[in-house]
């Protein structure tokens, strides 16, 4: 490459030094050289004769860079550029592009190095301070070192800087070029005056394409080269033909024949694979019988150019019918991507049919009007018929998704979330299709013929597109079901299918941009400054390192809860720590195990987090603010799992709910009511309230049987009756030994209570109702009478309740 002029640049000595060469001595080399005014300039010194040596050495043509820049920067004003005149030097920018990165990535391991040095002697001084000799000597030199070494990387930066902002503007010029000739305004349609011209430059052009086909066999000399090559035109022809006639049909007979007996998914998988070979087999017999076409003739550049779209308007076609009977479904399908009545069928097979014919059409129109030199008349009198057609087709197409689903919608559908999201999102993608099958023709009819061309073929394609990702997601299931060996309907209800599915979408995603217009140069720039990485706070994050931190982290993850299941299963049972106290160690594990995986996933990715400690400081107060609440219950739920004022399975009672101690979460704990109901209690309210624990500790509890007895019966019996019953219960402990209270004389009964102890509070109901039972036997066996409330009721006068007391005006 040409030398960098900066390398090229005499140095102090050369230019500025004596007549003789010499630079701090004389010319005999005596060292006894001219001082003051008569002395040479300094020579330069180590760190700049490093540096020039590196712009030097950099390999990188620096002149030519400026001279390309330049003429990309003329062409870029002049605006007078053809888009492939932009295209190439759009390619030859990514090239300096790259060169560039490479040669400002390089030296940075000896840039590190020396930059740790410098580091290691300490800050520099401040201005008015002295530094050490030795130490001022070092720095000096490390740091012109330094600069040498940065030189080249410098000039590299800003070299990458320049090509960077010229891709970026070149990039914007041709999208502003796109934007300008979609919206641009032409011909209109309904210039009668256009029609004849028009339909005669079509009718030129198959003229010519035929006359140059059949002048092939009068002259004598092409007509023997035509007959020589027949031995193969013949046999391609046969087997084209063949294979494009009967290879539908064939294929789809040796389908039935593989499917017949199989299970579901098996059938689902087959018949895939057999429609694919539905598409491939007729579409390279249309190809074999083109190859023929072209050897029988010799066919000028228009000819070969209808071949060819013949052979794309039949694979088009083919395309068509498989997405039509891959979405509509055929007899004996295993699954269709829209289910529909039986007449809905056949019409979404005629309308995608209808459409492949029109896509191949308007393809052919727009090769020949390359080939030939359409005037934009002409394509506006040619092409409107086709937008029109295309128009009509896809509005049907749109009407039969808009309602999609209405016609067999039950009460079932609206309970089942998924189908009804199917089917409104089916319904919405029919909206949108009605929508640009209305504005399509409206659009070509006011001459706006490429904005009408850019908004309707780009829908037909997307939504094929999307048609397909769903048809190949119903093979993903079948080859799903048959691998797990799960029925279909199973399967499609696991959670493997759909993130494959998710997978293969993404994956097509650029497709989606592709079809509107977008380069492929963009789709490769946009990828590339997202695999550059993103800048947040400092820290520039990567697919690489999001990818590093989730393998990190999934590591740490899985060792956490490794490390959680021996100590629960295998270490604390063998320790004899209560059954609160592991769950609480277990948990700590667990907490401590994430915060470490999270930091080790991180670190590994070399994300330095202290650019972001501001931001994450302002961000913390608002979020202490915002989550005050949460970080309450959660620092709630750790002191719950250090102290343990409850466990799993206590019998508590808080805020005037009482049941059993499900599970203690970091955020809230769950009780379950002895009505076998959840409830959520979060984890201050334990903390700050007030906490009845039944059986925290021990188990015993206390239950009180309240008895009354009639007025006359002996007290003393009664107590002693009371008191057996108590001691002979299984459950009452001895010590501390049942009680027997008189409580006193009520408005109609004596008063008497059973205290008593119970072993395990847990079947206070089961003692209670027994300890009822074994009362009501001994007082009936003992003629102890249990008395009831009784009222006597006074009438005033009864005389009024018989009929002849009414007297006579009463009749």
């Amino acid at each position: 490459g040409v030398v960098d002029p900066l390398a090229e640049q005499p140095s102090g000595a050369q230019a500025d030094g004596g007549a003789d060469g010499t630079t701090d001595g004389s010319g005999d080399g005596s060292g006894n050289g001219a001082t003051g005014a008569e002395s040479a300039a300094p020579m330069p010194t180590a760190a700049q004769v490093t540096a020039e040596a590196g712009l030097a050495a950099s390999g990188i043509d620096y002149a030519g860079w400026e001279t390309f820049a330049s003429r990309v920067e003329a062409a870029l004003e002049s605006g007078k550029v053809s888009d492939s005149v932009l295209g190439d030097l759009r390619r030859d920018l990514v090239d300096w592009r790259a060169t560039f990165a490479a040669a400002k990535d390089k030296s940075s391991v000896r840039i590190k190095a020396l930059n740790a040095q410098i580091a290691a002697l300490g800050p520099a001084p401040a201005d008015g301070e002295a530094e050490s000799g030795a130490t001022a000597e070092q720095r000096k030199a490390l740091e012109a070192e330094l600069d040498a070494v940065l030189a080249p990387v410098t000039r590299a930066t800003l070299a990458y800087t320049r090509a960077e902002t010229l891709i970026s503007t070149l990039d914007q010029s041709l999208r502003s070029r796109q934007v300008r000739d979609v919206s641009a305004a032409g011909p209109s349609p309904f210039d009668f005056g256009a029609w004849l011209p028009a339909l005669q430059t079509a009718q030129r052009t198959f003229s010519l394409a035929w006359n140059s086909a059949i002048g092939s066999w009068s002259n004598a000399t092409q007509r023997a080269t035509l007959m020589a090559q027949l031995p193969l035109t013949v046999p391609l022809s046969v087997i084209g033909l063949v294979l494009l006639l009967f290879g539908w049909r064939s294929v789809r007979r040796i389908g039935e024949r593989l499917r017949a007996g199989k299970s579901e998914p098996v059938r689902g998988a087959w018949g895939f694979v057999i429609s694919a070979l539905q598409v491939w087999v007729p579409s390279f017999g249309a190809l074999l019988l083109g190859a023929a076409l072209i050897n029988a003739f010799v066919l000028d550049t228009r000819g070969e150019q209808i071949v060819s779209s013949f052979i794309g308007i039949v694979a088009v076609q083919f395309i068509a019918r498989w997405l039509g009977n891959r979405v509509f479904g055929i007899p004996g399908a295993s699954w269709r991507v829209l289910e529909l009545p039986e007449n809905q069928v056949r019409f979404g097979h005629a309308i995608v049919a209808t459409l492949g014919v029109l896509i191949g059409l308007q393809m052919l129109l727009e090769d020949l009007a390359r080939i030939d030199g359409y005037s934009d008349a002409n394509l506006a009198v040619l092409g409107f018929p086709l937008i029109v057609a295309t128009s009509v087709v896809l509005w049907r197409l749109g009407q039969l998704m808009r309602h999609y689903g209405r016609e067999t919608r039950t009460e079932a559908e609206d309970e089942d979330r998924p189908t009804s999201f199917y089917n409104n999102t089916v319904r919405v993608l029919g909206t949108l299709i009605v929508l640009v099958a209305v504005l399509a023709p409206v659009a070509a009819a006011l001459g706006y013929r490429q904005l009408a061309i850019f908004v309707l073929f780009p829908s037909i394609y997307s939504l094929a597109l999307i048609a397909f990702l769903m048809v190949l997601h119903h093979f993903i299931i079948d080859i799903y079901a048959l691998v797990a060996r799960r029925g279909r309907d199973e399967a499609s209800q696991s959670l493997i299918p759909v993130l494959i599915s998710v997978g293969v979408a993404i994956a097509a995603m650029p497709l989606l941009p592709l079809i509107w217009g977008y380069r492929v140069s963009d789709l490769t720039e946009f990828w590339g400054k997202i695999w550059g990485g993103i800048t947040v706070g400092g820290a520039v994050i990567t697919p690489g390192t999001v990818l590093t931190v989730a393998v990190v982290f999934a590591i740490g993850y899985a060792a956490t809860r490794l490390v959680q299941g021996m100590l629960s299963a295998t270490i604390l049972p063998k320790t004899g720590m209560e059954p609160g106290g592991q769950v609480a160690l277990t948990s700590g594990v667990g907490y401590v195990g994430i915060f470490i995986a999270a930091v080790a996933a991180v670190t590994a990715a070399g994300i330095n987090l202290s650019s972001l400690a501001i931001v994450a400081g302002a961000l913390s107060v608002g979020i202490g603010f915002g989550l005050q609440t949460i970080v309450s219950n959660f620092v709630s739920g750790v002191i719950l799992l250090i102290e343990r004022p409850i466990g799993k399975g206590d019998w508590i009672e808080v805020g005037g709910t009482m049941g059993t101690v499900k599970d203690i979460a970091v955020r809230s704990t769950t009780i379950e009511t002895f009505d076998r109901t959840d409830v959520i209690v979060p984890n201050s309210d334990l903390i700050a309230g007030t906490v009845t624990n039944y059986t925290r500790g021990n188990l015993l509890g206390r239950v009180i049987v309240p008895v009354g007895v009639a007025y006359g019966t002996d007290t003393k019996r009664v107590e002693k009756i009371l008191y057996e019953i108590a001691q002979a219960h299984p459950l009452v402990t001895i010590n501390p030994a049942p009680k027997v209270v008189f409580q006193g004389f009520g408005a109609d009964s004596l008063d008497f209570e059973v205290r008593v102890i119970l072993r395990d509070v847990n079947f206070m109901l089961d003692v209670k109702t027994e300890l009822n039972h074994e009362i009501a036997r001994r007082f009936t066996e003992e003629g102890i009478e249990i008395p009831f409330a009784q009222r006597d009721v006074w009438l005033r006068n009864p005389e009024a309740l018989t009929p002849g007391a009414r007297g006579p005006e009463a009749e």
